[in-house]
């Protein structure tokens, strides 16, 4: 997912800083899945390089495959919610 997925999800379309700034500081706390989401582009947006490697880590002991250095495919891997 995106953080502008969640933001959408969660009511409010223009607000994925606010989702940025929620995962990091509440995730470890609430024990939130923050390795799971990526920017719009695809791609793990951390400039720090133990966040990157942690974050890219986790994600590919989940089975999620690379394209490059830091770039994951979207159209392959976004979650979709279902809508009601």
């Amino acid at each position: 997912m995106s953080y502008g997925q969640i933001a959408r999800s969660a009511g409010n379309p223009r607000s994925a800083r606010q989702v940025v700034r929620i995962l990091h500081s509440m995730s470890r706390k609430y024990n939130l899945p923050w390795h799971r989401v990526v920017n719009v582009k695809g791609e793990i947006p951390m400039e720090d390089e133990e966040f990157f490697i942690s974050q890219k880590s986790l994600l590919e002991q989940e089975g999620i495959q690379f394209k490059g250095k830091n770039k994951i495919n979207m159209e392959f891997y976004r979650y979709q919610p279902i809508e009601e």
